[in-house]
């Protein structure tokens, strides 16, 4: 049983508030119907768990006020905006034949029975909430989508839910996907850049074998230049040789005469 403790409060300042708060409550306000509106308070170690849930907005809690009991619905809750812990909470009356308007979590049962995913299908969650019209008496926790027999390529639509009596949702022109399952996604892997590929193949850059072929002329170069300016080859012994040979014979033959 959803059943919640409050006390009444006559603090209204802010600084009877801040030391409500300090001393471990949460302040909180309860309207509507045909009563006048109650400040209350409630203690923060009760709720601290219970407002965290997803069901927590859409259920109907007996609320306990020193002994009083009304059913009520949580309607909104403000946060600090530097601890985010709820400073101040907002309670609704539910009257007795009335009409509400709420969203209501959406849960998801039988996905092992799915065929779409075990054959690696995605869910693709469109809505995780509906906004439903329910009577005050019959408002739902939660709805229910099967998944049973789901193939690839389906779309669960709310007409595919069963609500319960006299709970409808609140778009009625058309009939809207809550959810899809569809096929996985396929990542192609890139294309190799040429960079890539040389550094993969181990095939010398360009500017390297062009730096080879330079190196391999300057190394010729440099043994021409060695040539040139070095000893003198086999062949060049030889010429010299020759060419001091001849002038020896002249000097020669001039004496004779």
């Amino acid at each position: 049983m959803n059943v919640l403790k409050a006390t009444k409060r006559t603090n209204v300042s802010s600084g009877q508030t801040n030391k409500l708060r300090s001393d471990g409550f949460i302040p909180a306000v309860l309207y509507g119907g045909a009563k006048s509106n109650v400040n209350i308070s409630l203690k923060k170690l009760y709720l601290a768990d219970l407002i965290k849930t997803e069901t927590f907005m859409s259920k109907v809690f007996d609320l306990d006020i020193d002994g009083s009991s009304e059913k009520v619905l949580p309607r909104d809750i403000a946060y600090d905006p530097v601890s985010d812990e709820p400073i101040h909470i907002d309670f609704v009356r539910i009257v007795k034949g009335s009409k509400i308007v709420l969203e209501i979590p959406v849960k998801f049962i039988n996905s092992e029975k799915s065929p779409g995913l075990k054959k690696g299908g995605v869910l693709n969650i469109v809505r995780r909430k509906v906004a439903l019209k329910c009577p005050t008496e019959n408002i739902p926790n939660e709805i229910f989508v099967d998944l049973d027999n789901t193939e690839i390529n389906t779309s669960l639509k709310i007409s595919s839910v069963k609500l319960p009596e006299n709970v409808i949702p609140t778009i009625t022109d058309r009939d809207f996907v809550i959810a899809t399952v569809v096929s996985p996604t396929v990542l192609v892997e890139p294309e190799k850049t040429e960079e890539a590929a040389t550094v993969e193949g181990e095939v010398p850059a360009e500017g390297a074998t062009e730096g080879a072929a330079g190196g391999a002329a300057a190394t010729e170069e440099g043994k021409a230049s060695e040539d040139k300016s070095g000893k003198p080859s086999e062949d060049k012994n030889k010429a010299a040789s020759g060419d001091k040979a001849k002038p020896a014979g002249k000097e020669k033959e001039t004496k004779k005469k």
